[in-house]
């Protein structure tokens, strides 16, 4: 099962985000893990998971969860602010699978 993981300042805001791409999953099929955590936990939970999304408010962090999740081979990146502030989970969960490609 694929992980996804949404990360943003405190865990809260992304959880609304989070049930929007549970429910596109769930709809398509799709054996996907998503949870959303704060970023000050990131690096204890990145060894779970296969994709890292931050949130538009912690795009600042980009680079050093760039260079923290590189040897293990995670891609990061920044949910685009449109999405995530129309909380398009399905668009969301389109982004995340495709880094995972």
């Amino acid at each position: 099962m694929k992980k996804i993981m949404l990360c943003c300042a405190a865990g809260m805001s992304t959880s609304m985000l989070v049930q929007k791409m549970r429910a596109e999953a769930a709809k398509r099929s799709l054996e996907v893990e998503i949870n959303a955590y704060p970023v000050a936990e990131i690096e204890s939970q990145l060894g779970h998971a296969d994709v890292v999304l931050l949130g538009p408010q912690v795009q600042f962090e980009l680079q050093r969860l760039s260079e923290l999740s590189a040897p293990l081979g995670k891609p990061v990146a920044v949910i685009d602010m449109m999405d995530y502030g129309t909380m398009r989970g399905d668009r969301v969960l389109d982004k995340a699978i495709a880094l995972m490609a």
